[in-house]
């Protein structure tokens, strides 16, 4: 596979430590330049790849003919634009999540995106972890039986900097937008399964939530069952999702930073039976996602987190939105 030359739009804290470093040494890729319009934030983008090539502006990369791909971690509320402006340029993307700030958006974006034949994806790093994709596959094969009741958590505490984009309405801010699309859009991953009901708690401060609790039912191939998912930006660190059925139970740790948050295990308990645990201590979600967009790029690889798959979960926002107000 020839290499996927790739740019990114803003110079994020997130793409310097994360996902500009899994550009970089992602099989199959090649981070080779930067847009900002600040150069000393270039510089820590350098510090790893010396020949990066800076440009002033995000339309001076767009313009460049050697750009393949590009990587977009802007604010929320930029997503959709600097999407669709890569697209006409002529550039397969990666965007952030979330991909858009309500699910009408993203409609406008599978249009282009099949105008253009170009990719298009949400960075939904956690399906290409074999965490997820392990747990996927034991829900399917009946591994803990039909499938009851499921718990998606996701806490961090980040009350101390209220200049943060998490922390500002204006930046499409918030749990929900910045962490709801793990623990609503990995229920839906691993169990196929859409929300029916939904029951909502949202607790907010500068007009962001930072406390938000939702329960209802879901449906699905495997039948209906309850969830409860839990996000917050006021609280003690917390990951931890959890699948509990007729036969068995299977609980993820680390499920969304994995290797950052702690291990990634996978929990198998099942009655009468030895409880089961795998880990997967060396497994980088970023470079797999970035090594997966680049497959799909040059062979036409199936790419297992499209624009309808992020459209069916900030629907899911949407509603829980809709169901607070």
């Amino acid at each position: 596979m020839t290499t996927v030359n790739w740019g990114v739009l803003g110079a994020a804290n997130f793409a310097r430590e994360h996902m500009a470093r899994a550009i970089h040494e992602a099989e199959g890729a090649r981070l080779a330049a930067l847009a900002t319009a600040h150069p000393a934030k270039a510089e820590g983008f350098r510090a790893f790849c010396p020949d990066l090539t800076v440009y002033p502006s995000y339309e001076a990369l767009l313009a460049d003919p050697g750009i393949e791909a590009v990587y977009i971690p802007l604010p929320n509320h930029l997503h959709v634009e600097w999407t669709r402006k890569a697209l006409q340029a002529g550039k397969h993307v990666l965007t952030e999540k979330p991909i858009a700030m309500t699910a009408d958006e993203i409609e406008a974006l599978i249009a282009l995106r099949d105008a253009t034949g170009l990719l298009a994806a949400e960075a939904y790093m956690i399906v290409h972890h074999p965490q997820w994709q392990r747990a996927q596959a034991l829900i399917a094969e009946g591994a803990i039986g039909r499938v009851l009741h499921a718990d998606a958590h996701f806490s961090y505490d980040n009350r101390a900097d209220p200049g943060n984009i998490r922390n500002r309405p204006e930046t499409g801010g918030g749990s929900i937008p910045d962490i709801g699309v793990y623990t609503y859009g990995s229920l839906r991953w691993a169990t196929g399964a859409e929300p029916v009901t939904l029951r909502t708690r949202i607790e907010r401060e500068n007009g962001v939530d930072t406390f938000a609790l939702v329960s209802g039912d879901m449906e699905g191939p495997g039948g209906r069952f309850s969830f409860h998912a839990m996000t917050s930006m006021r609280l003690f660190p917390r990951q931890e999702v959890v699948f509990q059925g007729e036969a068995g139970l299977l609980r993820l740790t680390a499920p969304f930073n994995a290797g950052l948050f702690g291990e990634a295990q996978l929990h198998l308990f099942r009655a009468g039976q030895p409880d089961h645990l795998e880990r997967f201590p060396g497994a980088r979600q970023y470079c797999l996602q970035v090594e997966a967009f680049g497959r799909a790029v040059r062979g036409g690889a199936p790419f297992p987190w499209r624009l309808e798959d992020a459209q069916g979960t900030q629907a899911m926002i949407d509603r829980v939105f809709a169901a607070a107000e």
